[in-house]
């Protein structure tokens, strides 16, 4: 199986393509594609940029000309939920978009021609995902000391919604305005909802797993450029380690 792997920032994507061996670089649409192998898994691992539009067409590149049969999409949110706190990682079950609004044509979420306000991932996904975070949080003790050290303990792993726009949210009107009206919401992003309607158009299969770096609100722009540059991609790496190991086994069985 070939994966596409993603993130919306080069500094959630440095250490996973590092870590591909046997890269073959190819370019196309500004973005640049590393196809190799992560832990014996193929891979073609990119970074996609901020936004809803740039995130689209890179996982549709991904999936036509690439041929992947899978998107992981990693990279860091704000939480939404006030359950969360920087450091825990959240699963997401259903994505939405959450700056989509047609009315008075259709419901405020609904996404044109698909009667759907939300794009769920299949159960079997988000389960193998979980495992995989689980054993994260179990085996990499070295890692949690690290960031023990940058008062990060504690970390907690969630699995619910995640709300997409083409917004940096950063003040505590909006997340409690987005908290209000779509309460299932745990973290808000940029990019997930739009990979999933992509994902969801050409049936491919889709997880999205997002890492807490603030809390949505005046602090966010601060917090969240410094947890992405000190261990966005260290939670990365490991996630798709522990990720890979598990369904590199689930095939030898």
């Amino acid at each position: 199986m070939l994966l596409g792997l993603m993130g919306a920032m080069p500094e959630e994507m440095n250490k996973i393509i590092a870590a591909i061996s046997n890269k073959e670089i190819i370019e196309r649409g500004g973005r640049l594609y590393y196809k190799g192998k992560l832990y014996g898994q193929e891979v073609v691992a990119v970074f996609s940029r901020w936004g809803k539009v740039a995130a689209a067409t890179t996982a549709t590149n991904l999936i036509v000309e690439f041929g992947v049969e899978k998107i992981v999409f990693t990279g860091i949110a704000g939480a939404i939920s006030p359950d969360l706190s920087i450091g825990d990682i959240v699963i997401a079950q259903h994505l939405f978009q959450h700056d989509m609004d047609a009315r008075p044509l259709m419901r405020r979420f609904e996404i044109p021609l698909t009667g759907k306000t939300s794009f769920e991932v299949p159960s079997v996904h988000v389960e193998t995902m979980q495992k995989a975070v689980h054993n994260f949080l179990k085996n990499n003790e070295k890692f949690r000391t690290k960031l023990a050290e940058h008062n990060i303990a504690h970390i907690q792993m969630h699995i619910g919604d995640a709300a997409s726009g083409d917004q940096f949210v950063s003040d505590k009107k909006t997340r409690n305005a987005l908290l209000r009206d779509l309460p299932s919401v745990l973290c808000v992003e940029m990019e997930g909802a739009a990979v999933a309607q992509v994902c969801d158009d050409y049936s491919v299969p889709v997880i999205i797993v997002r890492v807490i770096s603030d809390s949505a609100d005046e602090s966010a722009s601060v917090s969240a450029m410094n947890f992405v540059t000190q261990h966005a991609g260290d939670y990365s790496l490991a996630i798709l380690k522990e990720y890979f190991e598990l369904i590199t086994k689930s095939k030898s069985l």
